[in-house]
C-alpha cells in the first residue's frame, strides 16, 4: 500500500467514525467529497503510470513538463495540477471531470 491509498484508508476510516458517532453532517460530506476526489485522481494516475510503462513518449512529456522522473509520486502531482486546473463546477461534475480528462494527451501537449 503507498501513501496515496493510505491517505485515503484513513480519510475513509475517519469518515466512517464520524458517522458512527452521528458527526455533523456537513464535515462528513465534505470528508467524502474529499475522498471521492483523492480516489478519481489516485485512480487516473495510477492508470497513466501504467500506460507510461510501454510509453516514451508519456515519460518524455512527463520529463519536459518538468516533472522528473516516471515513478508513482511525479505521475500523481502531475494529475493532480491539471485535475485543480480543470473547470470548476458541481463536486459531481468536477470528479466527472477527472474521470474524462485525457492526461496522457496533456502529457503530450
Amino acid at each position: 500500500m503507498d501513501d496515496y491509498q493510505k491517505e485515503i484508508a484513513d480519510l475513509e476510516r475517519q469518515i466512517e467514525q464520524l458517522v458512527e458517532a452521528d458527526g455533523d453532517a456537513k464535515t462528513i460530506a465534505e470528508l467524502t467529497m474529499q475522498a471521492e476526489i483523492l480516489k478519481a485522481i489516485y485512480a487516473r494516475a495510477t492508470d497513466l503510470l501504467k500506460k507510461g510503462g510501454s510509453d516514451e513518449g508519456l515519460r518524455y512529456g512527463l520529463r519536459i513538463q518538468g516533472y522528473g522522473d516516471w515513478n508513482l509520486d511525479n505521475v500523481y502531482a502531475f494529475v493532480y495540477e491539471r485535475s485543480v486546473e480543470l473547470e470548476p463546477g458541481p463536486h459531481s461534475a468536477f470528479v466527472g471531470g477527472i474521470n474524462k480528462a485525457d492526461f496522457a494527451m496533456m502529457l503530450n501537449s
